[in-house]
């Protein structure tokens, strides 16, 4: 567990290390916090990862379970949030949530796999997908 000192460079070196998998995958440059209009009438929005054509956006949570192994609540009001963003993307457009694997003794699933289970009815063709630190493996969930 990160105090919340640490909780910036965490999350930006799990974006850095998404934005390295998604260049390897895709065999391009993509750049972090570029901004694309969004909504009616059009406004700026920030998304995490984007390539340069921006035909393919990420965002990136860096969340884990409680300590206690409870649901961490807020956070997934955050992913929700992410998927209504990107959900204002042209159709054409593939859309990523990027969640870290987070795995906990008391579940029988990883964070990823429990908000996808809960919320897939939001995420229409938003993938899902769990970055595995130890591995340096990406897993689709959806």
């Amino acid at each position: 567990m990160n105090t919340n000192s640490e909780n910036p460079k965490v999350g930006k070196d799990f974006e850095l290390a998404v934005k390295g998998w998604l260049e390897k995958e895709y065999n391009q440059p993509f750049e972090l916090y570029k901004k694309i209009k969004i909504g009616n009438p059009p406004k700026e929005h920030s998304f995490d990862i984007q390539s340069k054509n921006a035909s393919i956006v990420a965002e990136c949570k860096c969340y884990t379970w409680t300590e206690s192994g409870n649901v961490p609540c807020a956070k997934l009001v955050c992913l929700n949030e992410a998927a209504f963003f990107l959900s204002f993307l042209p159709k054409e457009t593939k859309k990523y949530i990027v969640m870290k694997k987070s795995i906990h003794k008391k579940r029988t699933e990883t964070l990823a796999e429990y908000y996808y289970r809960r919320y897939y009815h939001l995420l229409n063709d938003i993938h899902i997908l769990e970055y595995d630190y130890d591995t340096l493996k990406m897993n689709v969930i959806k």
